[in-house]
């Protein structure tokens, strides 16, 4: 299983990302998504997503590396977009495929989760009126992330 890992800013197509995870499979018996979305909390106008190319590749290819020897996937997608992204448009795409529903959705909550916390992006918030803010780590998602460690 070779994941797809794709930083890109062109939107995403779920369908088609979906048919292109699936195509010709007949052992894929569970199948989970998610799909992180902007939201315009306290005026929001976008998000500024920056990263540095290769490293952010890198870091998600080892953490894909993991949920693949964590659990039996038959396919991973991760597609992670940069630059401008407007409220309301999609950030973050992780599909997982498996055998079965368990492995599928779990790979996909660890890999959102960690996505949250260790993949080398930077977000820059801009306001409605010219204000703007770096978005700082959360507690919430580093707590979401300890979750998956060893015990």
């Amino acid at each position: 299983m070779t994941p797809r890992i794709a930083i890109q800013e062109a939107p995403f197509d779920l369908a088609a990302e979906t048919a292109r995870l699936t195509a010709g499979r007949q052992d894929v018996g569970g199948l989970a998504s998610f799909v992180g979305l902007c939201r315009a909390d306290d005026g929001l106008a976008a998000m500024v997503l920056e990263h540095y190319p290769g490293m952010t590749e890198r870091a998600i290819a080892r953490i894909a590396a993991e949920a693949a020897d964590r659990w039996p996937l038959l396919g991973l997608t991760v597609i992670h977009r940069v630059g401008r992204v407007e409220p309301g448009a999609p950030i973050v795409l992780v599909l997982t495929a498996s055998a079965h529903r368990t492995a599928a959705l779990e790979s996909c909550a660890f890999l959102i989760d960690w996505l949250k916390t260790g993949a080398p992006f930077w977000k820059r918030e801009e306001f409605e009126g010219g204000a703007e803010r770096w978005v700082e780590a959360k507690a919430a998602d580093d707590a979401a992330a300890a979750r998956w460690k060893p015990a």
